[in-house]
């Protein structure tokens, strides 16, 4: 009798291994993606990082760690300035020259006009002119230009002013209009206080201004209220208090504005 040989079982699918390895892959896939949700990432110092290496920060402000092969050399190139830094400024800013003799001597010449006009019209009493580090100021006493209390600009003030915007609009110098007052309080329905006072007539002066003269730019203009912040006599008596009440048009220097 003959013996029936069995037959092999054929194995149908992957091998074995593959299944293990499949699984490990899948575990491993799982893991980082639990690491990933569980991590916090801080972009502004991601994107700060990546800024810095775009611009090279990093490599311009700290030397590097390699030791140069001719240290020398590299003292003489940083000596000269050859690598500097490309965020920073020069240290010493070409200036031209010309341009601030020419404004100097511009402030000069507006000092002069004015003070000539204030000999003419004998206004010496109501307005000083006098050439400062900062620019030229002129000192306009209250009863020049306003009412007690008021910011509307007189006709007997007008004048004046149109001769100063006359000659502003010939130099391109900013301007700062500053209102003062006396340490005496003041509690109107329009003004509260002498701080609206004060500002309300440096704005006033400028209004006029660049309303009367045509091409005097307002943006060279700036308006500061001071109230009785910044006397230039004691508040003791009306006439220091006449003294403090008033206006000063700062034409600023260009060297001082730098």
């Amino acid at each position: 009798m003959k013996l029936k040989r069995r037959k092999k079982a054929e194995n149908k699918g992957s091998p074995k291994w593959m299944t293990t390895y499949a699984d490990m892959i899948t575990l491993i896939l799982v893991f980082f993606i639990l690491l990933f949700s569980m991590s916090q990432i801080n972009m502004v110092k991601f994107e700060a990082i990546a800024e810095s290496f775009r611009n090279r920060m990093i490599f311009d402000f700290y030397p590097s760690p390699v030791e140069n092969e001719y240290p020398t050399e590299q003292a003489k190139i940083q000596e000269n300035g050859e690598m500097n830094n490309e965020f920073e400024e020069p240290a010493d800013k070409p200036q031209n020259m010309a341009d601030l003799e020419e404004a100097e001597s511009n402030l000069d010449e507006l000092l002069k006009e004015v003070t000539q006009y204030l000999k003419a019209n004998q206004l010496q009493d109501t307005i000083s002119a006098t050439r400062k580090d900062h620019g030229v100021v002129l000192v306009l006493q209250e009863q020049l230009l306003f009412e007690t209390g008021e910011a509307a600009i007189l006709e007997y003030g007008k004048p004046f002013l149109s001769k100063v915007g006359t000659l502003l609009n010939n130099i391109p110098n900013y301007v700062k209009v500053e209102g003062h007052t006396d340490n005496r309080p003041i509690s109107t329905l329009k003004y509260p206080s002498n701080w609206e006072l004060s500002g309300a007539r440096a704005s006033s002066v400028i209004r006029y201004l660049t309303s009367t003269i045509e091409g005097l730019g307002q943006s060279r203009f700036s308006a500061v209220a001071y109230a009785d912040t910044r006397p230039i006599a004691p508040n003791d008596s009306p006439k220091n208090w006449s003294k403090n009440r008033r206006v000063e048009i700062v034409i600023i220097d260009p060297k001082y504005s730098q």
